[in-house]
């Protein structure tokens, strides 16, 4: 399964680079997430609830930066697993200037396994894409509010 997505964060690249990858914003961010955790050598480990129509399960997922060209490219590999299936994928991030704010286009190839893949197929049928886009939404308030935090004085 392949999904093609682009985001215009209203930031300048640098300031994404840094906080699209913090530990804190993705916690704070990803939806229905219980933990997240980064390790040393670039991988992130969390707890997700899944919870597509009837199906609910408790999902763990790993993602490893696998290759990074700051401030313009990284490249993930994804692995996750529950009770109703596994997902095993990778995805590649490119940012780009435009004009004081940052355009990132994600290119990503997932298989997804057990009970999961059938939902997965209706939920990319009927919009993932919206999904995707409400969690760059709030990844640019959390970056935002950090921001403010910074500028403040409280972080």
């Amino acid at each position: 399964m392949n999904i093609e997505y682009q985001h215009s964060f209203g930031l300048p690249r640098k300031v994404v680079w840094k906080y699209i990858k913090d530990e804190k914003v993705l916690g704070n961010t990803i939806p229905n997430c219980r933990t997240f955790a980064q390790s040393k050598n670039g991988v992130y480990h969390a707890e997700i609830d899944i919870n597509i129509g009837p199906l609910k399960d408790v999902f763990t997922l790993e993602v490893k930066l696998e290759k990074e060209q700051a401030p313009s490219y990284y490249h993930l590999l994804l692995k996750g697993k529950g009770n109703l299936g596994e997902i095993n994928g990778n995805a590649d991030l490119f940012f780009k200037d435009q004009q004081g704010s940052t355009q990132l286009t994600i290119h990503t190839d997932v298989k997804v396994t057990g009970i999961l893949s059938g939902a997965a197929e209706r939920v990319i049928s009927g919009g993932a894409n919206k999904g995707i886009e409400k969690f760059f939404l709030s990844v640019e308030k959390e970056i935002k509010k950090n921001l403010y935090l910074l500028r403040k004085g409280r972080k």
